[in-house]
């Protein structure tokens, strides 16, 4: 269930995100790219239906989502990330779940959570830079299934070994959408290589 979507301008602007000589600008910037395309390959096989649409010549059949999309970004930093989404789906809805990780236990906390009413019928992507230890991907599932939600995918920047395994213990029945997979934790869980943290250098702080 793990997709890391490998593409050359992915690679270039992971390159600039993970460089610690780019700036807020550049790496949002980059940050944006990478969402863009990473939004093709995990939309892929969403399913559609034929309609019938008139060009100014005739009438041809077209297609249009079976099923509303809903963004789900993890607070704060799954918004810059969902950013990206948003601007190849703006129809989508969009609803936010809010956990922040504990700094001594690497446990995550919930303190935020709105969704649309209507997950039961839509295709939800939960998005979130990070899957380090997968507790916050994955307690944000839990949230999303309990709130009716049927068919998720996951969709992170970087993602470490231990994440996916911690993430596909809890979840198998949601795919993993990675720009790159990357080595492993360090003592503090932060993954290394890594970027940092994600949501101090697209906000600034």
């Amino acid at each position: 269930m793990l997709h890391v979507i490998d593409h050359p301008v992915i690679r270039e602007r992971l390159t600039v995100i993970r460089s610690l000589d780019s700036g807020t600008a550049a790496f949002r910037h980059a940050l944006h790219d990478i969402a863009r395309l990473m939004c093709f390959e995990v939309t892929r096989n969403m399913a559609t239906t034929a309609i019938e649409v008139e060009t100014p010549l005739k009438k041809t059949e077209g297609h249009r989502l079976t099923r509303p999309i809903i963004l789900v970004p993890i607070l704060r930093a799954g918004v810059g990330l969902m950013n990206g989404f948003a601007e190849i789906l703006p129809e989508a809805a969009v609803g936010y779940i809010g956990l922040y990780r504990d700094e001594e236990t690497h446990q995550p906390h919930s303190y935020y959570c709105k969704l649309p009413a209507h997950l039961a019928g839509s295709e939800v992507i939960l998005i979130d830079p990070m899957l380090a230890t997968g507790g916050s991907a994955a307690d944000a599932a839990d949230e999303l299934k309990k709130a009716g939600a049927t068919a998720i995918r996951f969709a992170c920047l970087i993602a470490a070994p231990e994440g996916v395994a911690a993430f596909e213990a809890r979840h198998p029945d949601i795919p993993i959408f990675t720009a790159a997979l990357d080595e492993k934790l360090n003592e503090n869980a932060y993954i290394v290589p890594g970027l940092g943290d994600a949501g101090d250098r697209y906000f600034g702080t």
